[in-house]
């Protein structure tokens, strides 16, 4: 009779019968996936703000993927006897000066302008996470170099640097997105890096050098996903304030030409009308505020309140 059998049992006695218990299964791991997903719902459930942050930024998406779904009016086209029509059952957000549609203008617009963050966030996260991977994880004069490349980056403003680089590059959405990304670059350098650091001095992390795993296999393995989480949350919120360099360059004039809809070129056509039609520049700021609100509230329950959570 083996020790582990006898330690299974209640009485020793019983173990020397062959009375012994059997030991119990390990539990399925499927219900537990299905319990965390439960706790999701429900953590979403339980918060209305959080909630409601969900749903606007799913409104978002499901018109800047499929504006039909919204609207079925040409955003281009306008009829000029229903010029400056005031918000109504007909025209949700009004008409501007040419009679078009503002609502079905805002819908398509969010393409463009949700099209443009997405590249932005993408090459400050690409370009950043990967300055910051290489600083924390090589070290040495290499991460004085790049770490002093990045405190040039922060010590300008990134409007001005997008500014900059959109005169540079040319006018357009890719070219405008380009440039608001690169002016991210830096924060997400300085995140990267600090959670490698960080997961690098982890005892895990040793001891899987120590046992004679080659660099990039502790790189893929254990850095790179132990220090991604934060480097996720950033994205989420850069992902508001990147919606808002780029409808700020639009709205300045530096994005696609007209008659497209960003964002920013509705609210800078408007302006010239605040007069006597408000709704030309209020209705697609408040659009532009939601969105970024929405998402700066579901990075900030991603950040903090689900982690306590879990």
């Amino acid at each position: 009779m083996s020790q582990s059998l006898v330690d299974d049992v209640d009485d020793p006695a019983e173990a020397a019968l062959g009375l012994a218990r059997p030991v119990a299964a390990e539990a399925d791991p499927g219900p537990g996936r299905r319990v965390d997903a439960r706790r999701l719902l429900r953590f979403v459930v339980r918060r209305p703000g959080l909630l409601l942050s969900v749903v606007v930024l799913v409104l978002v998406v499901l018109a800047s993927f499929w504006p039909g779904l919204f609207t079925s009016q040409d955003p281009l086209k306008g009829v000029p006897s229903r010029n400056f029509r005031a918000p109504s059952g007909s025209h949700w957000f009004g008409t501007d000066e040419l009679g078009r549609d503002v609502f079905s203008r805002v819908v398509h617009g969010a393409q463009l302008s949700l099209k443009a963050t997405l590249i932005a966030v993408l090459v400050a996260f690409v370009v950043g996470g990967l300055l910051g991977v290489v600083a924390g994880f090589v070290g040495r004069w290499v991460d004085d170099v790049l770490m002093r490349f990045v405190d040039v980056l922060l010590s300008i403003p990134a409007l001005f640097m997008s500014l900059a680089l959109v005169t540079a590059l040319g006018y357009g959405t890719v070219k405008v997105a380009v440039a608001v990304g690169i002016a991210s670059v830096a924060a997400f350098a300085r995140v990267a890096r600090s959670e490698v650091l960080r997961v690098r001095q982890a005892v895990f992390v040793e001891a899987s050098r120590a046992s004679g795993a080659r660099w990039y296999s502790v790189l893929g393995r254990h850095v790179l996903p132990n220090a991604a989480g934060p480097v996720v949350v950033l994205a989420t919120l850069d992902f508001g304030s990147s919606i808002l360099a780029v409808s700020a360059l639009s709205f300045l004039g530096y994005g696609a030409p007209p008659p497209a809809p960003e964002w920013g070129t509705l609210i800078s056509d408007g302006r010239n009308y605040l007069a006597n039609a408000w709704w030309l520049t209020a209705l697609p700021g408040l659009a532009i505020a939601a969105t970024v609100l929405a998402t700066n509230r579901i990075a900030r329950a991603l950040d903090g309140e689900w982690s306590r959570q879990r």
